[in-house]
């Protein structure tokens, strides 16, 4: 595996094969991804921090959608890539979308977990008073307000029957957001909470969808709602995993690990 800093971004590059690139989440990082990675076995895998987070989370300036879409499309030109599988996780899968709709020659598939087309207008209220909390507490100098929303998130995010049988997933999700530096976390969550529909409709690559039961932020039926828009798409396929919050590829690694490595097959045979 080679990590590297392109114009400071942090990138994980290894494997050989087609190549499939993973877009994180909000309070994310490359390391979402780790629990899929035995699907990958046989592809090169590339892992971006998006600007804000992770090893990113020095990049200056606003966050916006748009910046991670031109920042992960100027990666992959670093990279010399110019065609990918693309898997994308919760705010991912809205970068994933404008890619697929807006540089179709780019995207030979999407798999999308926790998948939304943009949040409802609810959770962007929700987005801006989380980042005036995280903002508000970074310049004191503390971090009490990124343990209150970590512990706020570890609640309404992973499901009832993860906290109890998966205390590694809950501290896998629990690290990822208390390593969040205040102020990055506070500029991606105005990124989120900005963040304007791709054309779906557009979008002509295969689309693996994958929710859980109790995804509050890709609740099934929104899920659905999104697929029956993918009206141009060469197949989709709508999976609902029982018994599993928002956090799918953490909280249920084995499946989906199975639904992934079997969806990338069948893009390989097509």
């Amino acid at each position: 595996m080679s990590f590297q800093l392109i114009d400071r971004i942090a990138v994980e590059d290894e494997g050989e094969g087609p190549v499939v690139v993973c877009v994180h989440g909000l309070g994310g990082s490359s390391n979402t991804y780790t629990p899929l990675m035995p699907a990958l076995a046989r592809h090169r895998v590339v892992r971006i921090d998006l600007p804000g987070s992770g090893r990113s989370q020095r990049a200056e300036g606003p966050l916006t959608i748009e910046r991670y879409v031109e920042t992960v499309l100027s990666v992959c030109e670093r990279l010399g890539i110019q065609r990918a599988h693309w898997v994308g996780h919760s705010m991912g899968t809205i970068v994933c979308q404008h890619i697929a709709a807006a540089h179709p020659k780019c995207v030979a598939s999407l798999a999308l977990f926790g998948p939304l087309i943009a949040p409802p207008d609810a959770a962007r209220t929700a987005m801006k008073a989380r980042a005036d909390k995280a903002r508000a507490d970074k310049a004191r100098g503390g971090a009490a307000g990124m343990h209150e929303i970590t512990q706020a998130l570890l609640q309404g995010a992973i499901s009832a029957d993860t906290r109890q049988r998966l205390p590694v997933a809950v501290a896998f999700v629990r690290e990822s957001l208390m390593r969040q530096d205040g102020e990055a976390y506070a500029r991606s969550c105005e990124a989120l909470a900005g963040a304007q529909p791709a054309a779906v409709e557009n979008i002509e690559a295969a689309v693996l969808l994958v929710t859980g039961d109790e995804d509050g932020v890709a609740p099934p039926q929104a899920v659905r709602a999104m697929a029956d828009r993918l009206h141009r798409a060469a197949s989709k396929r709508v999976v609902v995993l029982p018994k599993c919050g928002h956090w799918t590829p953490v909280e249920r690694p084995d499946e989906c690990q199975r639904e992934l490595r079997e969806f990338l097959a069948a893009q390989a045979r097509s």
